[in-house]
């Protein structure tokens, strides 16, 4: 795997172009989850397609500060409401930070597909110094890093307490839009929290008790165990695996379920869980469009979007049909109206049951983020074509072990589902021949 340093300049700060509003703005009740207290990561890669007019770093700088008069709130810091449990941005317009580098490397010793693990992706990426530490500091951090074949690398770093991965496309959407010489973003940005907002938020903002610890036993896995492998799943995998369940079911299995199913079975089984044991997949639902209510969310809302639903079984019971079966269920069950305000509710009233996934449970539980239609193929420099990107799948081993669906074109120009595993070696390796099985299709897999 190819090794590089990046050269960075010094950090600037850009504060947006033109005077914006000086206003507090509460934040909903999914961005106030403590997990979410923490900075997240998006990586886009781009291949230059002719000479550029100007130099890229100054208009996207200039397109940054442009895209601040749109989204002022991110220009601003998070402050703590009394008691500490809720957050609100105080739009103070101090700006965030912008870097340019620059990297000896072109963009063809990254590999075809670009899939993860992305060699060196700590280099493309700003550092914030403590991840957790979201509490008046910038919320975004844009680098740049210009190759010596004349492509681009832009990671964009964000307070998950904000946004969400969605929610991160849209804006590195419209700075690149301004960046082109667009007078607008082709989507505007709406704030409208209160629509993901319990009506006993404020009562429970009062509440001053804190909830009890709960020691957490030491994680059975560690970084240093771990090994990062992407795979396709392409039209030809996709319908292998329709073929492998009674054909009712089949005809109306959407790819999500099908991949998330196999991957679950086969990830269970790699892991060598025994028949009797529970396994659990934990995914995420995406309200952007699926929420049927009076009033649902804006196209322009940014916020955190994504709720956490579950499917569980002993591994002994996972077939294939039983597993697809599972996640459907699983589905259908977490976008209702009920459930939704149900989870607003509980949220608002400090529980925790939605944080997420232990350390000690990362053996039996499969963590999934379909990022597959948060919109990064739109993404556009005009001098240079977006041609991969998504989630880095770096940092801490919450932010690695996740599997977040992206897409990505195979050695054939193929559009597929890119799904990164992290495992242990040997677990990998049973993975590997699993999943090729259940296929009929060799998985392309980067090291």
């Amino acid at each position: 795997m190819v090794t590089f340093t990046a050269c960075r300049s010094k950090a600037e700060l850009v504060v947006p172009a033109r005077t914006t509003p000086r206003e507090v703005k509460s934040l909903s009740d999914l961005d106030n989850q403590p997990g979410l207290r923490k900075y997240v990561s998006i990586i886009e890669f781009f291949r230059c397609r002719r000479v550029p007019g100007g130099d890229p770093a100054t208009s996207l700088k200039a397109a940054l500060a442009e895209a601040l008069v749109h989204y002022y709130p991110i220009a601003g810091r998070l402050r703590e409401l009394p008691g500490g449990k809720k957050l609100a941005v105080d739009c103070t317009a101090e700006g965030v930070v912008f870097v340019e580098a620059h990297a000896d490397v072109r963009l063809e010793e990254f590999g075809e597909p670009l899939v993860p693990p992305y060699p060196c992706v700590d280099q493309f990426i700003c550092d914030v110094g403590d991840v957790t530490a979201v509490i008046g500091m910038p919320l975004l951090y844009l680098q740049m890093t210009r190759l010596r074949c004349g492509g681009v690398i832009l990671v964009l770093s964000m307070c998950h307490s904000i946004i969400d991965a969605f929610g991160m496309v849209q804006v590195l959407r419209c700075i690149l839009d301004l960046a082109r010489g667009q007078p607008l973003p082709a989507i505007l940005p709406s704030w409208d929290r209160h629509l993901l907002t319990s009506p006993v938020a404020e009562a429970a903002a009062f509440d001053s008790s804190e909830p009890t610890a709960v020691a957490i036993p030491p994680a059975p896995l560690s970084l240093d165990e771990l090994v990062t492998r992407s795979f396709l799943f392409g039209p030809r995998a996709i319908a292998a695996l329709r073929s492998g369940i009674p054909t009712r079911l089949g005809r109306s299995a959407t790819a999500f379920e099908l991949v998330t199913a196999a991957v679950w079975r086969c990830r269970a089984a790699a892991l060598e869980q025994g028949p009797g044991e529970r396994v659990c997949v934990k995914f995420t639902a995406n309200a952007r469009g699926r929420w049927k209510r009076d009033r649902s969310l804006p196209p322009g809302f940014y916020g955190n979007a994504l709720f956490i639903t579950m499917a569980e079984a002993t591994a002994g019971e996972l077939s294939l049909t039983r597993a697809v079966e599972l996640v459907r269920e699983a589905k259908l069950r977490v976008m209702t109206d009920e459930h939704v305000r149900s989870v607003l509710d509980m949220m608002a009233r400090g529980h925790r049951e939605f944080r997420g996934t232990d350390l000690d449970q990362l053996d039996s539980t499969f963590m999934v983020s379909d990022i597959t239609r948060c919109g990064d193929e739109t993404l556009d420099l005009g001098w240079a074509e977006r041609v991969g990107g998504g989630v880095p799948m770096a940092g801490e081993i919450m932010d690695r072990v996740i599997s977040f669906y992206m897409t990505s074109k195979d050695a054939n120009g193929v559009d597929c589902v890119v799904v990164p595993m992290c495992l242990p070696e040997p677990a990998m390796g049973r993975f590997a021949s699993l999943i090729s099985a259940a296929t009929n299709v060799v998985a392309r897999s980067s090291m």
